[in-house]
């Protein structure tokens, strides 16, 4: 028997380096499979192809199917019990499904019609195949994206990336013959990639007449993937459907979602997709209930219309197939409830998914306070004082402020101009609409170019601002705002500590705010500074509208956006990437970090006044 051990233990010591050495074959074979079957389908779908080539996108298709066959099966001969560890439940659901695809192989197909006969079609479907191996190409290249955390990369870096990474795929898609009615220049599409991603909205062509319906499909799925965030989703996918990854992973992770804990990271996630998924499903059931039978489409174009423009709306993206925008006759004239819809989605998704993920416990403190009640009788008379955290008060309390100065602006200097010959109802909704869409959606109703200045003084203010922090807005936040006012308003009165809501602001916070606020206009000035040069006809107001919009992902523009010239396009692009990314984030991935110091230099003063 000892001799019997010995021999397993040296076989083991000899063989184990190969089987690494083979799995590790095996991983980047999967890795190239699922770029080339990804490829293919692009391929397929963007270009029009003929029998014979068809014929080899098939035999292409037939090859990867071999690749992940082996490879879950060598994992699971070879690593058995690291694989059962790795794997979790829905893994080893998709990994029953891909053996089914064995049955017609083994199988003839039954002669007699039915339920079986049926089973084996199915099973022998190129779309059930092509399905299947589209969701394990894409989760095997999300964790391979969510492995790299593991090599200590910067998380900033990582993610900045990832934009830049998803915005030229966007591009190349966008090229392609079948999304487009007469092509389009790489500029063109280069800049509706990243205003589709970074989730703006500014277009420098006309979107409804130049996109089909191939290209719209691909530009509300760069701003689904831009608005949810390229790390939350490869990093949700990774974790919830490929096994538990690295620690290091989990904690980079958890930062960019700001989970409470490591504990609470993948139920976060969970809440991110599930909300999002929600109310863009309900935005989207609100939407057609309020245009159906009334603009001239089938159901089918009437659902494909509500969902874009939910999706669109929550994500803050301000992207219409509409010719004109919002504002095209078709909507314009008994559609209050539309517009009212589609602000709501805005400032849902501008908020914050911490804040959503709040209101779900309180309404669950409720429900549960209530079924207590039920089933005793006995009404709980305690008061939960901190229901509402300190960050969901500010959001929810500067967002309510900015919203109905917004709204009251708007309505008074343009209810005889722009608004003039609307009915009170309409000029109302369309104030309301106008002070929402500033919150970083891009959306229009009028022509912005013919609002007075106090208007787009108002709508500057409000762009600078932007939504609130981890949502799909963009500017420099509500919550830098309210600090920054905040911590004004210590210094007018002399103190030293920021209070609010019997909680101190911590150092940390009022030193980013400060910091981003600064960084912010100085981007902006040097920005506006080179497009003035660039653009000598276009009016000072109009370039500072424009590279506003563009910084805070806004995507309204006074007209001038198809007038710029391809090098100021790059430029106003680079600022959506840089508004999307983040200022502070963009930088702690560029500058290199200092340590932390044990050390303290004497203080000095400096004359500030």
């Amino acid at each position: 028997m000892k001799i019997y051990h010995k021999f397993l233990l040296y076989q083991n010591k000899w063989i184990h380096p190969y089987v690494r050495v083979a799995l590790g074959v095996m991983t980047t074979l999967t890795y190239l499979a699922s770029i080339l079957l990804i490829v293919g389908l692009v391929y397929e779908h963007g270009f029009t192809i003929s029998v014979a080539e068809a014929h080899q996108l098939q035999r292409l298709y037939h090859g990867v199917w071999i690749v992940f066959l082996s490879d879950i099966s060598l994992r699971i001969a070879l690593e058995y019990k690291d694989t059962r560890q790795t794997f979790s439940k829905l893994t080893w659901i998709l990994t029953f499904l891909l053996y089914l695809t064995l049955v017609p192989v083994v199988f003839h197909r039954p002669e007699v019609e039915g339920a079986i006969q049926a089973v084996w079609d199915f099973l022998n479907g190129r779309i059930y195949h092509l399905a299947l191996l589209l969701m394990l190409s894409f989760l095997n290249l999300s964790y391979g994206l969510v492995r790299l955390l593991g090599r200590r990369t910067n998380p900033s870096l990582i993610l900045a990336v990832s934009f830049l990474i998803i915005i030229l795929i966007g591009t190349g898609l966008l090229m392609l013959p079948r999304s487009t009615v007469a092509g389009i220049s790489w500029v063109d599409s280069l800049f509706i990639s990243t205003s589709a991603v970074c989730v703006t909205g500014l277009t420098s062509v006309d979107v409804a007449s130049t996109f089909t319906t191939t290209g719209f499909v691909i530009i509300i799925l760069l701003i689904q993937i831009g608005g949810l965030g390229v790390m939350t989703l490869t990093s949700f996918f990774a974790m919830f459907f490929m096994g538990n990854t690295s620690l290091y992973n989990q904690l980079v992770v958890r930062d960019m979602v700001s989970s409470n804990s490591l504990n609470s990271l993948l139920s976060t996630l969970v809440y991110i997709l599930g909300f999002t998924l929600a109310i863009e499903g309900a935005g989207m059931l609100a939407i057609w209930s309020d245009i159906h039978g009334t603009m001239g489409m089938d159901i089918h174009e009437e659902l494909a219309f509500s969902a874009f423009h939910s999706i669109s709306a929550f994500c803050n993206a301000g992207f219409s197939t509409l010719p004109g925008n919002l504002g095209n006759p078709l909507l314009m004239s008994g559609h209050n409830p539309f517009y009212i819809y589609i602000s709501l989605l805005i400032i849902l998704g501008g908020i914050g998914f911490p804040i959503l993920v709040n209101f779900k416990d309180i309404i669950l403190y409720h429900i549960r306070r209530f079924w207590r009640f039920l089933r005793t009788w006995e009404w709980d008379g305690r008061r939960f004082y901190h229901l509402y955290n300190l960050n969901t008060r500010i959001v929810l309390i500067v967002t309510f402020l900015l919203l109905v100065v917004g709204t009251a602006g708007i309505a008074l200097f343009e209810w005889n101009a722009s608004f003039a010959g609307m009915s009170v109802a309409d000029k109302w909704t369309q104030a309301f609409f106008n002070a929402s869409c500033p919150r970083t959606a891009g959306f229009s109703s009028v022509d912005l170019a013919g609002l007075s200045v106090q208007t787009l003084l108002i709508y500057l203010i409000l762009m600078w601002i932007g939504g609130g922090s981890q949502s799909t807005a963009g500017g420099i936040k509500v919550n830098a705002f309210a600090v920054v006012v905040l911590n004004l308003v210590a210094v007018l009165r002399g103190t030293e500590r920021v209070e609010v809501f019997g909680r101190e602001l911590s150092y940390d916070s009022i030193r980013r705010s400060n910091a981003t606020v600064v960084m912010s206009f100085g981007v902006l000035f040097v920005f506006i500074f080179i497009i003035s040069i660039l653009e000598p006809n276009l009016s000072l107001l109009t370039v500072t509208f424009e590279c506003v919009s563009a910084i805070s992902t806004v995507g309204s523009s006074l007209n001038a956006t198809p007038l710029l010239g391809s090098d100021s396009k790059l430029l106003v692009a680079l600022l959506m990437f840089v508004g999307r990314v983040g200022l502070i984030t963009l930088m702690l991935g560029i500058i290199k970090q200092k340590k932390n110091t044990k050390y303290q230099y004497p203080s000095g003063q400096i004359i500030i006044n």
